[in-house]
């Protein structure tokens, strides 16, 4: 079992309010529609169970669960990071943030993430799999934006 990371930064102006934005990004019931391969969050208080779907990496299929603390500074910022349940491993875990600003087209809104996951394959592999996650991550991120975007009856405008 090796331990592997990918990181992704992204940022974009929504033609949106950002008291909107925030709204969808801090309901747990609403960002499994929007988010590829999440199945359910389950929130209790400031701690965030993610369980999700079937991701397949390199001829391995992982279905990865992890507890996140959630941090929430009203309408400006979210932060997150892995928080395991009595101190327990989990083999997932993410850390990161969101970040939103008004501006002169809606809200500019900022994320980055840092996905780290044990996977039964050697650390040699650590190049082709790193290549598949980062991908993987790109791919959820387009899905991600496209769906929020469509919840919001929003554009990208810058």
């Amino acid at each position: 079992m090796a331990r592997f990371t990918a990181t992704t930064e992204n940022e974009a102006v929504v033609s949106a309010d950002r008291s909107a934005v925030w709204e969808i990004l801090t309901d747990p019931k609403a960002l499994p529609e929007l988010t590829p391969f999440l199945n359910e969050i389950t929130a209790d208080g400031d701690l965030w169970r993610w369980q999700m779907g079937r991701i397949p990496v390199l001829g391995v299929s992982v279905a990865p669960a992890f507890t996140e603390k959630m941090t929430f500074d009203p309408e400006t910022r979210i932060e997150f990071e892995h928080a395991p349940p009595g101190g327990k491993p989990e083999r997932a875990a993410v850390a990161g943030w969101y970040q939103l600003e008004d501006h002169e087209r809606g809200t500019h809104l900022a994320v980055k993430l840092e996905v780290c996951v044990d996977l039964p394959l050697p650390k040699v592999a650590a190049r082709s799999v790193n290549k598949v996650m980062g991908s993987v991550m790109t791919r959820m991120g387009d899905r991600f934006s496209a769906n929020l975007l469509r919840k919001l009856d929003a554009q990208q405008t810058a």
